[in-house]
């Protein structure tokens, strides 16, 4: 690992330090989590766009989908 350094606005590392999981497990791993956190939701979102731009402003499979279940042939039950 390699050591960095943050600047945080002294209101929020107060309110960091405080909280019981960076007491238990120090102010870096939780800061490590948060990065993580970050990158995923990132890379979702960076999903969900790419879905966008593939079905168009619907984004929507089902919407494909509308109209094809007069196509088929089923069979009766």
């Amino acid at each position: 690992m390699k050591a960095i350094q943050v600047t945080f606005d002294e209101s929020l590392l107060e309110r960091l330090d405080s909280h019981p999981a960076v007491k238990q497990r120090g102010r870096s791993a939780i800061l490590r989590d948060a990065a993580i956190d970050y990158l995923r939701k990132q890379e979702r979102a960076e999903i969900d766009r790419l879905y966008g731009e593939g079905y168009g402003e619907t984004n929507s499979v089902e919407s494909e989908l509308l109209g094809w279940d007069e196509e088929g042939v089923w069979p009766r039950s």
